[in-house]
């Protein structure tokens, strides 16, 4: 019943796509809130609980997917050239919105110190796949978009160890298992790196060489080949991910190119997947359990704790006001949230299902705001730009025999040329009908 309510759903937001770029609809909540209505205590058609196997699994490969194929967007040389402003938001932004968000736990939720500490860890990570309509788009400043696509890639990996961290200490454990969480991210580096960078070596050589039909596949085997072997030597899956893009990105630019398209899909479907699964967790009765303490932090957690994390991050830099804003607004919480809030669902510790809520609420709630809200802000960098309704209203006017003023209302009247337009000329609609900035 999940392949098949899957599939369903997919082909209606197929159908509504090119809706979804032009408006504020969102393929992404499309799925969250089909899970929804499908959950098993709404409508019932899908069984699914927050213990179950595939909620977790289909969690993490949906962001391995999606940090990898971020990964292949920037090479070591961009890092490298360009790591001021993505530093500052990881090395102030991301302790200021841990930080914040643990006071507000604790304030505003109640939650003991050790129970805070551990939502603002969750919390603390970005995920830009759900602003794709900023970090996807060329008009937007590049430094901008490197700068989110960088901060998402790595700051998922950087607060893992705070994750278990806190959550050993929410447990009441002694042994807090720093030197085994160092190793983990070490060895999710040198795997994330090591192994694409010998995968693209032996392709290079004299011995093998890669058609063009099965071109596409080299990127995904690297892919399939870290995250097997970082299950296996347990570690850390979301650093290898990014690493291995960044690797990929830097030695094999024909192989990142052939991937490319493929990838997104590929990582677009196992983060569709994930949202119908993480939907059907949610439920009125679900909702109903937090009380309004929980939702007032979870409003203020979207609206104050990053926003002014990143405010202080940026302090006297070259960033505009525009792109301050854009900066310190798309920081919505994704699937690393969602994967880190089930580590603590399931480690049975007293206050797990609170934290759970919390975590799901908030995540809920930004996967609304955040996907609806892409497309505004990314007009704001595109002064060309007008919204789809303006076209229409535009090209109507221009048919209009009756009301030939209507025209001269919408548009400043241009200087008569030197012929009359044709016919077809007045009758065709203008250039400006595409405007989803995507």
């Amino acid at each position: 019943m999940l392949l098949f309510a899957f599939a369903a759903v997919l082909l209606l937001a197929v159908l509504v796509s090119s809706l979804a770029h032009r408006t504020i609809l969102s393929t992404a909540v499309v799925f969250l809130v089909a899970g929804f209505v499908l959950g098993p205590e709404t409508t019932g058609v899908l069984e699914i609980t927050a213990d179950a196997p595939i909620v977790a699994t289909l969690a993490e490969l949906a962001l391995f997917a999606v940090l990898f194929t971020d990964g292949m967007r920037v090479g070591w040389s961009d890092l490298r050239s360009a790591w001021r402003l993505p530093g500052r938001a990881l090395g102030w932004g991301l302790p200021l919105t841990l930080a914040i968000t643990a006071l507000l736990a604790h304030y505003v939720a109640g939650l003991d110190w050790p129970e805070a500490l551990l939502v603002g860890a969750v919390l603390a990570p970005t995920d830009p796949v759900f602003a794709s309509a900023l970090v996807g788009n060329d008009r937007v400043p590049h430094r901008l978009r490197h700068l989110l696509n960088v901060e998402s890639g790595v700051n998922d990996g950087l607060a893992l160890p705070f994750v278990i961290l806190f959550l050993a200490v929410a447990a009441g454990s002694d042994d807090l298992h720093l030197g085994e969480l160092g190793w983990e991210l070490l060895l999710g580096v040198v795997i994330g790196v090591g192994v694409p960078w010998l995968a693209l070596r032996l392709e290079k050589s004299r011995f093998f060489s890669a058609s063009t039909q099965y071109e596409p596949l080299n990127a995904m085997a690297i892919g399939l080949l870290v995250l097997a072997l970082g299950q296996v030597t347990h570690a850390n899956l979301f650093l290898a991910a990014f690493a291995a893009g960044i690797t990929v990105a830097t030695f094999g630019e024909r192989q990142r190119k052939s991937f490319e398209h493929f990838g997104e899909l590929i990582a677009e479907l196992f983060k569709l997947a994930a949202l119908l699964v993480f939907g059907a967790l949610i439920s009125f009765q679900f909702l109903g359990e937090i009380a309004w303490p929980g939702w007032l932090f979870a409003v203020l957690a979207l609206f104050v704790a990053r926003p002014l994390a990143l405010a202080i991050s940026f302090l006297r830099s070259r960033l505009s006001r525009t792109e301050q804003f854009a900066a310190m607004w798309f920081g919505p919480k994704g699937f690393a949230s969602v994967v880190y809030g089930l580590l603590v669902l399931q480690a049975g510790i007293p206050a797990g299902d609170e934290v759970f809520h919390l975590v799901a609420l908030t995540v809920a709630l930004s996967i609304i705001a955040h996907s609806s809200t892409d497309i505004v802000v990314a007009r704001l960098f595109d002064p060309d730009s007008t919204p789809a309704w303006y076209g229409r209203l535009r090209a109507r006017a221009n048919n209009s025999t009756d009301l030939p003023e209507a025209s001269a209302a919408i548009e400043p009247a241009e200087p008569t040329p030197a012929a009359e337009p044709t016919d077809a000329r007045r009758s065709a609609p203008p250039r400006g009908d595409r405007t989803d900035g995507r």
